[in-house]
């Protein structure tokens, strides 16, 4: 069975699956029929980000914004090719901001071995460089949908940000968490600065949400704020 290409989250709101459940993207739309997309999958996923919009009764031309969590190839791969089919630019936070424009990951963190060989061996995660018409940051709420707030978590990357959608209680947490099999870190190499990614995640015990949203894994509805609080309360933060 062919799988959906949008998963409704709330009304408005879709998760976009761009590999399975693995890798995600966003959707949301306005009364108004404007539509914001968030994140936009490896570069071979464009279409796929294109295909949800047609499943969800809307086209590019409907597409007002495009945003990015964060300057990884898995999450702006798909960028370059849906901003063409839009004719939009990126927001993305400030502190990620050169990185998208570039074309290329931060760092990683340096004090993990993987790490380490990783850069000497391929240098840093390369994708098609977008162009930022807009510099987020920290708490500043967008117009989308009735209000998106931007959430800076940095540690993964520099700009790392999540983003609560206050109307529908949905927060798309980024790459602060995983929900692959279960509720847990980001791979610790990919970071930049993996135990910053631990302390600022505790943000996300502190936010009033319903659902959360992974950018990998599957959404957790309902318990989604107690399931969180428990994985970040079990952690020895360092």
């Amino acid at each position: 069975m062919a799988r959906a290409p949008v998963v409704p989250l709330a009304p408005g709101v879709w998760r976009i699956p761009l590999i399975g459940d693995f890798v995600n993207g966003f959707a949301f739309r306005d009364d108004d029929g404007q539509v914001t997309l968030v994140d936009m999958g490896i570069k071979q996923s464009g279409p796929k980000v294109l295909a949800a919009l047609t499943a969800i009764g809307s086209g590019p031309s409907d597409v007002t914004r495009l945003l990015l969590t964060h300057a990884h190839p898995d999450h702006a791969g798909g960028a370059a090719q849906v901003a063409r089919a839009t004719g939009r630019t990126f927001g993305i936070h400030e502190d990620d901001a050169r990185y998208a424009e570039a074309g290329h990951s931060p760092q990683r963190d340096q004090s993990f071995l993987l790490a380490r060989v990783m850069t000497k061996l391929f240098g840093a995660n390369r994708f098609p460089a977008v162009t930022v018409g807009e510099r987020l940051t920290d708490g500043q709420v967008l117009d989308v949908a009735g209000g998106l707030e931007v959430v800076h978590t940095p540690g993964h990357s520099p700009g790392h940000a999540a983003y609560l959608h206050r109307p529908t209680g949905v927060l798309v947490t980024g790459d602060s968490i995983f929900n692959v099999r279960r509720v847990r870190w980001p791979i610790k190499s990919f970071c930049t600065d993996f135990r910053l990614t631990q302390q600022t995640a505790q943000r996300l015990a502190e936010l009033d949400y319903a659902t959360a949203a992974f950018t990998h894994g599957p959404e957790i509805v309902g318990t989604a704020r107690e399931e969180i609080r428990t994985f970040l309360a079990s952690q020895r933060i360092g």
